[in-house]
Formats: C-alpha cells, sequence, structure tokens
C-alpha cells in the first residue's frame, strides 16, 4: 500500500494540468480531418505501442488481478466515453471554453470522495473548490444559441472523468501505473474495433468514417498520443499519493493553461471577466498548494500528530 504524499501528487497533477490540455489542442486540430471514433482508436493505440514495452523492458507485471479487472473494464469504458465526448466538444467549442464548462468535475469528484471513499475533506479545502468554481462560472461562456446541445458535451466528460479518476484512485493503490496504462490501452482497442465494426456496418455516420492520414498527419498523431499517454501516466501517479479531494482543486489550473494554448495556437482570448475568474481559480490551485505543503511539514515535525488533525484542515 502506497503512503499519501500530497505533495508530490500535487506536483504530479500540475503536470497534468499542463499535458491534457496541449493534448486537446492537437486532438482540435487533428479532429478536423480525421474521423472521430479513428481517432479515438488511433490514441488508444497509441498509448499501448508507447507503455507495453515500456513495461516489459522494466519488467513491470502486465496481468491484473480477478478483483482489479472488473474495474479495469469500467475504467476503460469511461475513459473512452470521455475522450469521446470531448473530442467532440472541441470541434464545437473553443478549447478554454470546452474545458472549463467540464470543471463541474472537480465538485462532482469531491462529493463523490466524500460519500463513497470515506475520504476527509475539511472546510478550509471545500471553501478552496467553491471559490476555484466560481472562478471557473466566469470564464465559463458557452452560447447555446451558436452550438446548441453541443455545449452539453463537457458535462458528459466531466461525468466520465468522474468516475474514471475515482476508479482509478481505488485500483493505483495496488497496480503499477504504466502497466495499468499499457493494459488500459490493449482494453480499449479491444473494445472499439467491434463497435465500430458493427455500427460501421449499420450507419453512415461520419464519425464511423475511415481515412488514411498523411505524413504530416501521421507525426501529429504520434506526438499527440505520447504526450496524451504521458498525461494520463501522471494523472495516475498522482492518485497514488493524494486523495482525490485533495488533487480536486489543483485541476482548476487546466483552464487558464488551456487558455494560453487556445491564444497561442488558434488566437482565442478571453474576455475581462474571463480573465478575473482564471486568477480566482490559479489563487485557489495556489492556496491548496500552499495549505498541502504546510501540512506535509508539519507531519514530517510531528511524529505523533494526532490522526484526525489532518481530517480538521
Amino acid at each position: 500500500m502506497t503512503q499519501d504524499r500530497p505533495v508530490l501528487g500535487i506536483f504530479l497533477m500540475v503536470l497534468f494540468c499542463i499535458l491534457a490540455p496541449l493534448g486537446d489542442a492537437m486532438a482540435k486540430i487533428l479532429g478536423g480531418t480525421i474521423p472521430l471514433v479513428q481517432l479515438v482508436m488511433i490514441r488508444f493505440a497509441i498509448q499501448a505501442i508507447v507503455l507495453i514495452p515500456m513495461a516489459y523492458a522494466t519488467k513491470r507485471p502486465m496481468a491484473l488481478s480477478s478483483r482489479v479487472m472488473g474495474f479495469a473494464w469500467l475504467r476503460v469504458v469511461l475513459h473512452i466515453i470521455g475522450l469521446a465526448a470531448m473530442f467532440s466538444a472541441l470541434q464545437y467549442l473553443p478549447l478554454a471554453d470546452a474545458i472549463a464548462i467540464a470543471f463541474v468535475m472537480p465538485f462532482l469528484l469531491l462529493l463523490a470522495g466524500y460519500l463513497w471513499m470515506n475520504e476527509q475533506v475539511g472546510p478550509q479545502r471545500l471553501w478552496a473548490c467553491v471559490v476555484g468554481f466560481i472562478g471557473v462560472t466566469l470564464v465559463i461562456q458557452p452560447s447555446f444559441q451558436q452550438v446548441g446541445y453541443a455545449a452539453l458535451l463537457p458535462v458528459i466528460v466531466a461525468v466520465a472523468f468522474s468516475g474514471f479518476i475515482l476508479t482509478t484512485r481505488y485500483i493505483a493503490q495496488e497496480t503499477d501505473p504504466i502497466s495499468l496504462q499499457a493494459v488500459n490501452g490493449v482494453m480499449a482497442i479491444a473494445v472499439l474495433i467491434p463497435l465500430w465494426a458493427i455500427a460501421s456496418a449499420l450507419t453512415d455516420m461520419p464519425v464511423f468514417d475511415v481515412v488514411w492520414p498523411n505524413a504530416i498527419q501521421w507525426s501529429e498523431m504520434a506526438i499527440w498520443g505520447v504526450i496524451s499517454t504521458a498525461a494520463h501516466l501522471v494523472m495516475t501517479w498522482s492518485l497514488r499519493y493524494a486523495p482525490s479531494a485533495t488533487l480536486a482543486p489543483i485541476q482548476y489550473l487546466e483552464i487558464p493553461i488551456a487558455t494560453i494554448f487556445g491564444w497561442l495556437i488558434f488566437g482565442d482570448l478571453p474576455n475581462g471577466l474571463a480573465a478575473i475568474g482564471i486568477a480566482v481559480t490559479i489563487a485557489a490551485g495556489l492556496y491548496i498548494i500552499h495549505r498541502e505543503h504546510s501540512m506535509a511539514s508539519q507531519s514530517k515535525s510531528q511524529a505523533n500528530t494526532d490522526p484526525t488533525a489532518r481530517a480538521a484542515e
């Protein structure tokens, strides 16, 4: 059983917050020319291609226990749903807006971690989440008149990835992150290929089409796959070292980072209200980082600290 190390978990989650929006930006570019289901399959195929050799080279066990396997299949299905919904949303919404709308997820994680995983959620972390959510509402600028129900796609992303993260947290203590992600890629392909074959035979929906990428697209997909795989790998690692309730506020940093990438790549800039929201979310995230660092320092200096003291923070 891996002991919680909240500062390390927070650092890994911050790294995830940098890599994930970058991967989403590349998915937005590729999604304009690559059909949805093919794009999702390529994403998981690259993950497997990258991680399986790494797992074998480092002699990591690839087999999952029977108890973990059931949750691994659930995790794969949630991962597929979340990625498909996000890739679809990115074709309708600006990068920062799509990610910002999906940020009802930390609230869902906080509630689920408290109700179903017996994680302690003290008032200071709860208020940090509330402040972060207020910042999110200032950033979100959905226009249903322009995109219709497609604006709800990031909500599906939030629900799917909330379940994905909680499932990961549940099994991460007894599985190696590299092995888990490698198996995840293989399992996802095993789900997607039959789904694609059946659906393409029964319907002519464009999302099930197949196109042959050119050389530039292959290069872009390779880079995108590595970045996305690394993002979810460090996220899995972060959940080994810190509870989801601790990491939830840190994930708000994805929004300002996504805004930067949206501006650099697509020329999208937030208005004044959104800029205020970004500042609020950064402040909430930095507060949690400072708080957890202080708590970790106190824990090291006080070997006989009351185990219930942390819950009161």
